[in-house]
């Protein structure tokens, strides 16, 4: 009778906490299902339908995605643009933000102010960091007025197809580096200091124990800071739209910009599905690899 009542107590105990657990996790899954999963199945169905933003919407197949591929020229470029984007933005924040938090860590005194100056611009809004360096950068800006002090010619930084994608580059790159320094500041402080204590012993200098020892001590963090950069740079779209609107000539007309103007722009709603759902799908395999 005593087991009966023992396995009668814990089945209710066991249904208590199965309705607790559906309890605090409907909500996630509610919110998971109306803002990602439906739309997500939504968007692919809207790919095979020629739908405008008004009017009536027409069942096409395969059509926009066999137009998206052969016809439209100008899908490549941005492809192309959205992965140079990728490529330079990744790769400067990531050496900048390392370079920055060894030299940071390095400092006796005003570490603490000096990672506080440069995750500052973490705090503003891209749309407003991008206003900002179109000031800067515009030709009566400080770094043109600098270049002609010094007798070289301004840049028409966000008009030219030459440095348009490396004025976009650089507004993304101080608006985000302080994010990977803050990551790459705490795996530089929790290297063990007796590695690299008994390498000075050994006679290692500064840099063969840079290398050999705080990297890869360290590779957790830049593997998620690497990670998260490559997600973040895949969805840029404010700096793009703030600054140049794609141009000039397209130079840096990105994947959700083109999205976006073929969404609401050009009124091509089913187009502007197919491109998410590739987009998406290339994004997805990249992150998996």
């Amino acid at each position: 009778m005593k087991i009966n009542k023992k396995n009668k107590t814990c089945r209710k105990k066991e249904k208590s906490d199965i309705g607790a657990a559906i309890l605090f996790l409907a909500p996630n899954f509610i919110g998971f299902m109306i803002f990602t999963l439906i739309p997500m199945v939504f968007s692919l169905v809207m790919s095979l339908y020629d739908w405008p933003l008004t009017g009536t919407h027409t069942f096409v197949g395969l059509k926009n995605f066999i137009t998206l591929f052969t016809k439209d020229i100008l899908f490549f470029k941005v492809m192309k643009n959205t992965f140079v984007y990728v490529i330079a933005y990744v790769g400067l924040n990531v050496i900048i933000a390392l370079g920055m938090a060894v030299w940071i860590t390095s400092l006796k005194k005003a570490n603490q102010f000096f990672r506080s100056v440069f995750f500052l611009p973490m705090m503003v809004g891209i749309v407003s960091s991008t206003m900002i360096f179109k000031w800067i950068l515009s030709d009566t800006g400080i770094v043109n007025t600098v270049l002609r002090f010094f007798g070289a010619e301004g840049f028409n930084w966000f008009g030219s197809t030459k440095t348009a994608m490396i004025a976009v580059v650089i507004v993304s790159i101080w608006q985000g580096f302080g994010y990977n320094m803050v990551i790459f500041i705490s795996g530089l402080l929790s290297v063990p200091k007796s590695l690299i204590e008994a390498a000075k012993i050994d006679g290692a200098n500064s840099i063969q124990i840079f290398f050999k020892i705080t990297l890869p001590a360290m590779s957790p963090s830049i593997f998620f800071a690497v990670v998260m950069t490559v997600i973040s740079s895949f969805q840029v779209f404010d700096q793009t739209f703030v600054s140049t609107m794609g141009g000039p000539n397209n130079e840096t007309n990105t994947m959700v910009l083109y999205l976006y103007n073929n969404a609401f722009k050009y009124q091509r709603l089913g187009y502007a599905s197919a491109i998410a759902g590739y987009y998406s799908s290339v994004c997805l395999l990249l992150q998996a690899f």
